[in-house]
């Protein structure tokens, strides 16, 4: 490969040209003796001119040789061209969803509505049936994704030759199955009928599982749950930890069952409408607010603290209420006309408020120390969240000092933020949640054939905790982001 030496910038140390014209008559003296000085010392760099071309060039010959001949090329500087021919890199995720029998996908549907009143009888038209709207839909947007016709604009292809798949997705509807009896009753209903029971459908779904081909071939690595719900697939969950697991934060799970390294953060759904309008302070009256359930167990302790600190504050908006239509339009109008929203922990690290916060432009305040956050890696939450730590958020008068030192200019550049990526937490929309999390599990790829490949070599042995398979942070942290 030659290359063509550059032309020399021009600079006051230059051999005059030719076309130079000649020095003034009217120069004095003085100047014509500088004028002679200054030109003096260029003359000798005519005479070694050609010489020092010659070897410039020369030596410009024997670097492109070796370069071009020698040295092995580094892939990152290959045309496009090249680095597109490798299928491997360009190919797209095959997934093979598994046609499950009907009761773990539309029967649990069935079973949910009849349970509060409706048809006892199986749908005709499985087109016409509902999925119940509440915080957990993954699983119905993702199954619906896989069967729709035309899926051209998808991240993932499915496949219906299971050996042509790269992983399988197991499409029971866990989370719906969790809260199908609205008391979970036991023994029999009113008609005789066995009530329904979570917890045996469970056990069912991994009876199905074990007897398939696939699950034994590489002991569940290369396949997909979802279990969005925090206690969904409880009982079986470690039947399954091999898997990919689709959850909301780790609350719930053991550093043996889940980790980063192999799982997908999901975000809640939105419980409220998103906010139309543009970014601004002017109609945000509101400093802080917030409306949940004021007691909750293990990590939301914090909340009955939170209450007793900020109830009483001038411009906090401070409310206890439980899910309802009208708690929902509550908080819909309390989001939309304030400038932060507070996330503490709940039962578990994180909730749907803190999604409904972001599709709000209300800028998040999270009070949750062990949370883990939806594709993080396109989204930097420090550009669109507060994040504070427990110890200090219980401390009088800190939360509201932070929060009124923060400028309308900041305030404004959170709303920018939140507005490019709020479309990340849209179930509905076709570029949304859905293609992300796709996304998502297609990176875990080489990961999870690297677990199948070590798993098949390992040597019997005694471990006394979580292995090196899992992933390991740090233990430092900060006060607040601010």
């Amino acid at each position: 490969m030659s290359q063509r030496p550059k032309s020399r910038p021009p600079n006051s140390h230059s051999p005059p040209s030719s076309s130079s014209p000649p020095a003034s008559p009217s120069l004095d003296a003085k100047s014509q003796a500088l004028t002679a000085l200054s030109l003096a010392p260029t003359m000798p760099r005519k005479s070694i001119l050609k010489p020092t071309l010659a070897t410039l060039l020369s030596l410009l010959a024997l670097y492109a040789f070796f370069t071009t001949f020698l040295s092995t090329p580094d892939p990152t500087h290959l045309p496009s061209s090249s680095l597109q021919s490798s299928p491997e890199k360009s190919a797209p995720l095959r997934i093979y969803m598994y046609d499950l029998p009907r009761k773990f996908t539309y029967g649990v549907i069935e079973s949910y509505a009849k349970a509060r009143g409706g048809s006892k009888s199986p749908a005709d038209d499985v087109s016409r049936l509902k999925y119940p709207g509440n915080q957990h839909p993954a699983e119905w947007y993702l199954f619906s994704d896989l069967t729709r016709p035309d899926r051209d604009d998808s991240v993932v292809t499915r496949v219906l030759d299971p050996e042509q798949a790269n992983l399988f997705y197991v499409p029971f509807f866990s989370s719906l199955s969790l809260v199908v009896n609205p008391i979970r009753p036991v023994g029999l209903a009113g008609d005789g009928v066995p009530v329904y029971s979570d917890e045996e459908m469970q056990e069912e779904l991994i009876h199905w599982l074990e007897e398939q081909v696939y699950w034994r071939r590489n002991n569940g690595w290369d396949h997909v749950f979802v279990c969005q719900d925090p206690n969904a697939l409880y009982k079986v969950v470690d039947r399954v930890k091999n898997g990919v697991l689709l959850v909301s934060d780790f609350g719930r799970l053991g550093q043996d069952r889940a980790s980063l390294v192999k799982d997908v953060i999901l975000p809640y759904s939105h419980r409220i409408n998103t906010f139309k309008g543009e970014v601004g302070v002017g109609d945000r009256k509101s400093l802080l607010f917030f409306m949940g359930n004021r007691y909750r167990k293990e990590g939301g302790k914090i909340r009955d603290l939170l209450f007793q600190l900020l109830e009483g504050e001038e411009d906090v908006v401070i409310k206890h209420g439980a899910q309802s239509r009208e708690s929902r339009r509550m908080a819909s109008q309390g989001m939309h006309t304030s400038k932060f929203c507070l996330h503490p922990a709940g039962d578990t690290p994180s909730a749907c408020r803190l999604f409904d916060a972001i599709v709000s432009l209300c800028v998040p305040v999270i009070v949750s120390d062990y949370i883990e956050l939806p594709f993080e890696d396109v989204i930097d939450y420090r550009k669109i969240a507060i994040f504070v730590d427990s110890s200090s958020a219980v401390k009088p008068g800190f939360l509201i000092k932070l929060l009124q030192g923060v400028s309308a200019e900041r305030i404004l550049e959170f709303q920018q933020e939140l507005k490019k990526v709020k479309r990340y937490f849209e179930y509905e929309d076709p570029h949304g949640t859905v293609n992300e999390i796709w996304r998502q599990v297609s990176l875990k790829l080489p990961l999870i054939k690297l677990m199948i490949n070590r798993e098949k070599r390992l040597v019997k042995r005694e471990l006394t905790g979580p292995d090196r398979s899992c992933l390991c942070s740090n233990q430092s942290g900060i006060q607040t982001t601010l």
